[in-house]
């Protein structure tokens, strides 16, 4: 059977330290059929010389440089109105793909007639020595991306990393154009869309090797720890719920009736609790109508740290008295 045509899309910035690896990486796959098209988003370094360099060796790559930076979301924006295979990919610039990633991905595409395959990843440090096998695991969203296929996988948070993703060309006109809105990347709500209009399969194995560099956009480490008060962490969590759920409103058009009465319902409920420096007894059906898909941890854990703030203060405080002595 002839393989299919994939359009693997690589946003690049200032990636000469680890470009030439992935490069490298993404050529070598056991599955040939691909066209690896790059958007350069104005570097400063020697990375358009690298690219070029690599373009000479290999005619399943294309160029675009651009004028002007974009910024991420941008960019791979830019790179999705490129797209003419049946299916595309997203690449870092500074991971290492295992040489059977296409393979294993396209395989599971195909076997589920999904819309959106995502993967697991190994993350590792500079030098590729192992940190976790299990980035999903590691993050907590391996339980949620092996039980939904759905919208209850991605409503809350985002359970699909983008490095990851396989998906069919034709969902591509449901999400753009992508949201201005800097706490909602490009994979969140690709993934978001395609739970809501399509069905999500995930392949329970590491296809990536996660680079952790200390220079990436994202990677493992979590938001809240530039934070040293709790009231300041739980304000950033929550002001990133409410910028959400105002951009879900904004973008009601993906969203069913039912839905977006419950975004309208989580908007009112979380500038609320943000306001809450005690307990709150207000919008209790709200809040478990958005997290009874999670698990009874997770559930337990962010009612009382939304709901009765001042036992949690209690205790972060304790925390940093013995912390610090």
């Amino acid at each position: 059977m002839q393989e299919k045509k994939v359009d693997i899309l690589l946003a690049t910035y200032n990636g000469e330290k680890y470009l030439k690896e992935q490069l490298d990486s993404i050529l070598n796959q056991t599955y040939g059929n691909f066209k690896l098209i790059i958007s350069d988003d104005c570097s400063k370094d020697s990375t358009r010389e690298i690219l070029r360099e690599y373009e000479k060796k290999d005619d399943r790559i294309e160029l675009h440089f651009q004028e002007k930076n974009l910024g991420s979301n941008k960019n791979f924006e830019y790179l999705l109105s490129k797209v003419t295979a049946e299916y595309y990919m997203f690449s870092d610039q500074d991971d290492v793909w295992l040489p059977n990633k296409v393979e294993i991905c396209m395989n599971k595409i195909q076997e589920e007639d999904s819309d959106l395959v995502f993967t697991d990843l190994e993350v590792v440090d500079q030098d590729l020595n192992t940190i976790n096998k299990s980035f999903n695991k590691k993050m907590k969203v391996y339980r949620k991306a092996k039980k939904y296929k759905d919208f209850r996988m991605e409503y809350l948070y985002n359970c699909v990393t983008g490095c990851t993703i396989l998906a069919k060309t034709s969902m591509i006109k449901e999400y753009l154009p992508l949201p201005e809105n800097k706490d909602i990347l490009h994979d969140y709500w690709i993934a978001l869309v395609t739970s809501l209009k399509g069905r999500i399969s995930y392949v329970d194995v590491a296809t990536i090797k996660y680079r952790q560099h200390g220079s990436n956009q994202v990677g493992t480490k979590r938001y809240t720890e530039k934070f040293n008060e709790f009231n300041q962490k739980r304000d950033y969590i929550i002001d990133l719920k409410i910028n959400k759920f105002k951009t879900y409103l904004k973008r009601s058009e993906i969203f069913s009736d039912k839905l977006n009465k419950l975004n309208s319902e989580a908007l009112e409920y979380f500038e609320r609790v943000k306001n809450c420096n005690n307990i709150n007894f207000k919008g209790w059906k709200t809040y478990h109508d958005i997290f009874k898909y999670d698990s009874i941890g997770y559930y337990i854990f962010y009612f009382i740290f939304y709901n009765i703030p001042c036992i949690f203060r209690f205790g972060y405080n304790i925390w940093k008295f013995i912390k610090n002595k």
